[in-house]
């Protein structure tokens, strides 16, 4: 059975090997046909700690790593832009 994979920002990366994803979704509500935009944070697990905020990235689902990381990071789309 494939992985889910979800893609969002990251918001956080102060805990070790650990960063929060924010996946925003939008959908066409059923009734009123407006579009809707709905939000959620992941904690997913960064083994090297190689993704920043600001970063996109792309996460997957794997077995449950502690009690509230069950995401993985698979790759990173894209870098945060660097202030100078």
């Amino acid at each position: 059975m494939p992985k889910k994979t979800l893609q969002g920002v990251v918001v956080s990366d102060k805990a070790q090997k650990t960063i929060t994803v924010l996946v925003v979704r939008r959908f066409m509500h059923p009734l009123y046909g407006k579009v809707v935009t709905r939000s959620k944070k992941y904690a997913a697990h960064d083994e090297q700690g190689s993704c920043h905020m600001g970063d996109t990235v792309e996460i997957r689902s794997v077995r449950p790593i502690s009690k509230t990381k069950a995401w993985a990071v698979s790759k990173v789309v894209g870098r945060a832009r660097e202030e100078a």
